[in-house]
């Protein structure tokens, strides 16, 4: 699988505000006709959350046919032809799925100039990202040749067929491939956009990106796996994440009962309580989850020694960090 040319490498868990902001990237969602709404709102709504929390993402809206109307009959207003988008290597351009009988209609497939621009756009090193059967429009910029791809599971087969040098893969929520995404239906978008954010700004920002939008299980191309940092965060009590939140601040620390009670506000028994009552495990076992999986992160830079990975997790010493993770 080939790397994707804006990932942030960080041994941070958090991103500092101006760290942000030079990270910077523009987000172009182009409208098409007869738009499925969750398909666009989705990951819009992940980037404007993200703006929220700190990161200086630009979003801008284009389309590429007069007058779009979503399928539940929703009407936009006056929006720029996609001509008038202005982007940069780095920056993305997403796809939203539309109705089926669209794509199959000659309008669609007369939009030359649209596809030849989306073949422009990945040929400058633009991220092309697709949602649902936006995927079609990228099968017809020629962007699915010999590549891995995928889309709503009512349409994997049709997509086959429609582009056969395409390798459309089935039962996955997306596919990233040489600045190139695609992803399944309506929420899967959603999934994509967060990952997208995670590869830019890192673990713990999106987390709380994925906090702020209360989604809570995340999942990866393959299958439903919760980022170690939302694991056990399928709650809503304020207490409970104010000392989760902490731990993670200070996961080379200690963490003593006593300071996470002084945290929440509480006796060290109610907390040790509600902790377990709130998550379904205790504190010391959230606290070794959360070292371990922090660990196993660590341990993908080859430059990072066990010393220094132990003590960046809060562990005694390198034997102790060789002998959990056996």
């Amino acid at each position: 699988m080939s790397r994707w040319n804006w990932r942030l490498e960080s041994s941070s868990n958090n991103q500092h505000g101006s760290d942000l902001k030079n990270l910077m990237k523009k987000i172009a969602f182009i409208i098409p006709p007869t738009v499925e709404l969750l398909d666009l709102a989705g990951p819009v709504q992940v980037f404007t959350e993200a703006k929220f929390q700190g990161f200086d993402v630009d979003i801008e809206f284009f389309l590429y046919e007069k007058s779009p109307v979503s399928t539940c009959g929703l009407v936009f207003g006056k929006i720029q032809g996609f001509k008038k988008a202005r982007l940069n290597e780095g920056d993305f351009v997403f796809i939203p799925g539309m109705d089926q009988g669209y794509l199959q209609s000659s309008s669609f497939k007369s939009k030359k100039a649209f596809f030849k621009w989306l073949r422009d756009c990945h040929e400058n090193k633009i991220n092309v990202c697709s949602v649902c059967n936006g995927a079609f429009a990228l099968g017809e910029a020629g962007l699915l040749d010999d590549v891995e791809c995928t889309t709503h599971w009512r349409r994997v087969e049709e997509l086959q067929r429609s582009y056969p040098k395409a390798k459309v893969l089935d039962n996955v929520l997306y596919v990233k491939r040489d600045r190139l995404c695609t992803s399944a239906g309506i929420s899967a978008g959603i999934d994509l956009a967060l990952s997208i954010l995670e590869e830019i700004a890192g673990s713990y920002f999106t987390h709380k990106v994925a906090r702020g939008l209360v989604f809570y299980h995340r999942g990866n191309g393959q299958r439903s796996q919760p980022s170690h940092y939302l694991n056990f965060r399928n709650h809503i009590n304020m207490k409970v994440h104010e000392v989760q939140d902490y731990i993670v601040h200070n996961i080379d620390s200690d963490n003593p009962i006593g300071v996470l009670a002084a945290v929440a506000g509480m006796s060290a028994r109610n907390l040790t309580r509600l902790f377990r009552q709130t998550t379904g495990i205790t504190i010391n076992q959230y606290v070794t989850n959360l070292r371990v999986e922090t660990a196993k992160g660590l341990l993908k830079d080859p430059q990072n020694s066990l010393a220094y990975i132990a003590s960046r997790c809060g562990f005694k010493s390198a034997r102790q960090l060789q002998r959990i993770l056996k």
